[in-house]
């Protein structure tokens, strides 16, 4: 029990000593002018990953995968590989000091020296595979935005290019309506093809990285007609019906599934209180009866 308590401690103090390097580094690097005056303060996540650089190093092939999945997830809070690999080892680190403490307090029936540590190891494995499920649901709804607002998105496109526009102008005007996660991906082509990407290279990136198979397939359409030559602006007045066409098709599809989801809220939840309601008086009448 000595020894346990006296690890948690050791954890708990080697957290708050890092937290507080941190700090001094953060105060060192102003004095000596390394921010200057208007500069933005780094983040707690940046000062984390600075601070656990040496273990958050991850392999090439493992520090590629992971920024495919935060651009996918929309690059949130700009976070890089090592510092999404620095925010899951602290969560871990923390989760098993929470689950030291409860291991100590709750009364699990085993033994301290086994109890203990084995509620600091489920929690530091919990701590260390959250932040990989909050980028994966992320990934999940950044896809469902992209796919609901990319048949509409395709109709804005297509009436713009047949009124004259140029297939950059159309893309501008999907950014400049849709402020969500379909623009933000438009306005990245947008910028690349500035820096000096070609438009097909760029848009071609877009769906990949995206991994919406409606997108994917309007961008090889897209990529097609510009290599044959062929009207942009009917084939996708073609590619916005077909969309619609498979939304509307998925739409009756959940629709036919909705019958039998509702069949386990029944039963578990209006079936019981329907048959209190009905047999309750008569059980009710059955016991005074017997008294």
């Amino acid at each position: 029990m000595l020894q346990i308590a006296i690890a948690a401690g050791v954890i708990c103090g080697g957290i708050i000593f890092a937290y507080f390097i941190a700090i001094d580094q953060y105060r060192a690097a102003v004095a000596n002018g390394g921010l200057a005056p208007g500069a933005p303060r780094a983040t707690f996540v940046k000062q984390l990953e600075s601070l656990l650089r040496p273990v958050s190093r991850l392999p090439a092939q493992t520090t590629i995968q992971v920024r495919h999945k935060l651009s996918q997830a929309g690059n949130p809070g700009n976070l890089t590989p090592a510092g999404f690999q620095a925010v899951r080892y602290s969560l871990a680190a923390l989760m098993a000091v929470a689950g030291l403490a409860l291991g100590l307090i709750l009364p699990l029936g085993l033994p301290d020296l086994v109890s203990v540590p084995l509620t600091g190891v489920v929690f530091a494995l919990a701590g260390y595979l959250l932040p990989s499920l909050w980028l994966e649901q992320r990934i999940s709804m950044r896809r469902r935005e992209i796919q609901r607002s990319l048949a509409e998105a395709t109709d804005l496109l297509t009436l713009v290019v047949e009124s004259g526009m140029s297939l950059d102008e159309g893309l501008l005007s999907i950014v400049e309506r849709f402020h969500n996660a379909l623009g933000d991906e438009i306005g990245k082509v947008l910028r690349e093809i500035r820096l000096g990407r070609p438009r097909m290279a760029a848009l071609e990136h877009m769906a990949d990285a995206a991994g919406v198979p409606d997108l994917h397939h309007l961008v090889e359409s897209i990529v097609q007609s510009d290599q044959m030559g062929v009207p942009i602006a009917r084939l996708l007045r073609v590619q916005a019906t077909e969309m619609r066409r498979r939304q509307r098709q998925g739409a009756q599809e959940r629709a036919a599934q909705a019958s039998s989801r509702m069949v386990f809220p029944m039963v578990g939840c209006i079936f019981p209180v329907l048959w209190v309601v009905l047999l309750g008086p008569a059980i009710i009448q059955v016991l005074k009866s017997l008294k």
